[in-house]
């Protein structure tokens, strides 16, 4: 039997009520080489996100809002900016019992290789979690934006008397070739599941059950088919069960495994939900946030983002023309046309200089009178991006120099994708790396 109280659920076990000991897992990814560049000197959770907050920022919100404060992430590639943000961010007080912490890879007596998949991430880390005594675990995904009740998906894991849950949400058939697909039965129970099916291959018997589609049916919208999200809820028992083999991958190998001898249900989720694990993605997904009706609602003061407090001046702003774009704290824009783009913190902007659909990632720290004066007699452009500049289609990446007049991006230049000499081109989005510096007069 389960009860109710405040944001935390009590499961009456033996007679004996017992708070649930729930551990939040984050899976950071690997390499990142799908977000590369931005991923050359963070991991992937670190890539700076929407002006202020990092992509990790995302999951432990979700994890914090939902009452669940015990949060592992798991990551094992460039974690020292990663580090730095969540030391400098989530600190809980002593009475909450609650923790954000950072499990890399690392040798041990019993295994010395790093982690090979999502599944031996988690696997080659119960040694910590058992310490925790939980009772059950969540597993999230470190690149996604989304914003989920998981207290419910928690409830409904409980009510269904299930040893794994797996958050899914409907998709349209042009859509499957690029997830993996459920088929539920009308109690919202698992029975199959086809990993990224041909477009070509028949599927209608994935289809969802009409019994089983929740209040709102998106029939209409021709979204048949149930997607996992890579979210899942696993009993504590049942997740050092599922691992007690040498399978890597949770979506490909635990899943379809758990399915013949587990009770795995679905949850059902038909809110907005984004991988951003691409920079075509990320580029989309971000200025999506400052068209008039974004998809993704960063303004909800009961379920927040959370993120690190800088205690930065408000942006000053002088004589500009600004148009669908956010602008964070401390940036300085003087002079400039903006129009759809996304303004990080400490960005410097100088006169004249436009920019149209351009993702500024900011600055670590403002450079200094005496500083800028010492670049200057070396050539060397301040950071930010250069008076008469003009920037189309792009991302900046922290602490980018680019100098006055460049062009780049502009309309009737041919660009192919590659890595070049200091700028790198992904689905035709040019990407200026962190720290880079971008000559005066330049034209990409």
């Amino acid at each position: 039997m389960t009860y109710s109280a405040g944001r935390h659920s009590i499961i009456e076990r033996e007679g004996i009520f017992l708070k649930n000991e729930v551990i939040a897992i984050v899976l950071g990814g690997g390499k990142g080489t799908r977000l590369y560049p931005l991923t050359k000197e963070r991991a992937k959770p670190a890539v700076p996100f929407g002006g202020k907050y990092r992509l990790v920022d995302i999951p432990i919100s979700n994890c914090i809002n939902s009452g669940f404060k015990r949060i592992y992430i798991l990551t094992q590639f460039n974690s020292a900016s990663l580090h730095n943000h969540l030391a400098n961010t989530y600190i809980f007080d002593v009475f909450s019992k609650g923790f954000v912490e950072i499990l890399a890879a690392e040798q041990t007596f019993e295994t010395s290789s790093w982690y090979e998949g999502t599944a031996d991430a988690v696997r080659k880390n119960f040694m910590h979690f058992r310490t925790q005594n939980p009772t059950h675990y969540i597993i999230l995904s470190g690149d996604q934006l989304y914003r989920m009740n998981l207290e419910d998906m928690f409830q409904k894991h409980l009510e269904s008397k299930a040893e794994i849950t797996v958050a899914a949400t409907p998709i349209t058939r042009d859509k499957v070739s690029a997830f993996g697909i459920l088929k539920i039965e009308d109690d919202l129970r698992i029975s199959e599941f086809v990993e990224k099916p041909a477009p070509t291959k028949n599927i209608d018997h994935l289809k969802i059950p009409v019994s089983a589609r929740p209040s709102g049916d998106r029939r209409a919208e021709g979204k048949e088919f149930l997607a996992s999200m890579g979210i899942y809820i696993f009993n504590a028992r049942a997740l050092e069960e599922v691992l007690d083999n040498d399978f890597n991958d949770f979506g490909k190998e635990i899943i379809p495994l758990a399915i013949q001898n587990k009770r795995v249900y679905s949850y059902f989720y038909t809110g907005f939900w984004e991988d951003i694990g691409t920079i075509k993605s990320f580029y989309e997904t971000n200025l999506n946030l400052a068209s008039l009706t974004p998809a993704f609602n960063f303004y909800d003061e009961d379920m927040p983002i959370y993120t690190h407090r800088r205690h930065l001046p408000a942006t000053k702003v002088n004589f500009c023309t600004i148009s669908q774009s956010l602008a964070a704290e401390g940036s300085i824009i003087t002079n400039a046309s903006i129009v759809n783009s996304i303004i990080g913190i400490r960005t410097l902007i100088e006169s004249g200089a436009n920019l149209d659909g351009v993702i500024c990632l900011g600055a670590n720290y403002y450079e200094t009178p005496e500083e800028k004066e010492a670049n200057r007699s070396k050539g060397i452009p301040n950071i930010g991006i250069g008076g008469g500049s003009i920037i189309k289609r792009a991302i900046i990446d922290k602490n980018a120099r680019v100098g006055e007049g460049c062009r780049i991006g502009i309309d009737y230049i041919n660009r192919e994708d590659g890595d070049f000499n200091n700028y790198f081109i992904r689905d035709g989005i040019i990407v200026i790396p962190k720290n880079a510096i971008i000559n005066p007069g330049t034209v990409i």
